[in-house]
C-alpha cells in the first residue's frame, strides 16, 4: 500500500501525532505523551527501553521532574509511509532544547521512527524509537 492511496485526512491524522507529542512535552504532560501510546505502547530512547503506557508514564513523569525539567522538543518530520491501512511508519528529525537554547545541538539532535497504528479509529503510538543523528556510534572494540 502506498501513502497515495490513503487518503489526506487519514495522512493529516497520522502527522498529528507528533504534534501532539511537542504540546504534551511543553506542558510537561507525561500523562498526554503516554495517552499516545497504545495500552502495550513500546518507547526506545539511548539506553532507555519502556513497554506499556504505564512504564511510558511513568518514565516521563520523572524525566519532567528531573533532566527533562524546563525543556522543549523540537521535530520535523521527514517522511511518511502507510504499511497497511491501519498502520503507518512515520520518520522524523529533532532534539530537545535545553531553557534558553534555541537551535539542536549535534549532540542532542535525533532521528526518530514512530511506528503508529489506528486503534478504536484512533492513530496511536506502538512504539517510537530514537537515536542520535549526527553523533556516531563508538566504534567496535572501543570505550568511547
Amino acid at each position: 500500500m502506498t501513502t497515495t492511496e490513503i487518503s489526506a485526512a487519514e495522512q493529516a491524522a497520522v502527522a498529528t501525532l507528533p504534534q501532539q507529542l511537542l504540546a504534551s512535552w511543553a506542558y510537561a504532560d507525561a500523562d498526554g505523551i503516554a495517552d499516545l501510546f497504545v495500552e502495550d505502547g513500546t518507547l526506545i530512547l539511548p539506553g532507555v527501553f519502556r513497554q506499556g503506557r504505564e512504564e511510558i508514564r511513568k518514565y516521563f513523569k520523572e524525566a519532567f521532574d528531573t533532566k527533562y525539567r524546563s525543556t522543549q522538543v523540537v521535530g520535523k518530520p521527514i517522511s511518511m509511509r502507510f504499511l497497511g491501512s491501519d498502520v503507518a511508519l512515520l520518520l522524523s528529525y529533532g532534539g530537545v532544547l535545553a531553557a534558553g537554547e534555541t537551535e539542536v545541538s549535534d549532540v542532542q539532535a535525533i532521528r526518530a521512527s514512530w511506528l503508529v497504528q489506528r486503534v478504536d479509529g484512533r492513530w496511536r503510538l506502538a512504539a517510537y524509537q530514537n537515536s542520535t543523528a549526527k553523533v556516531g556510534l563508538p566504534d567496535p572494540g572501543t570505550n568511547g
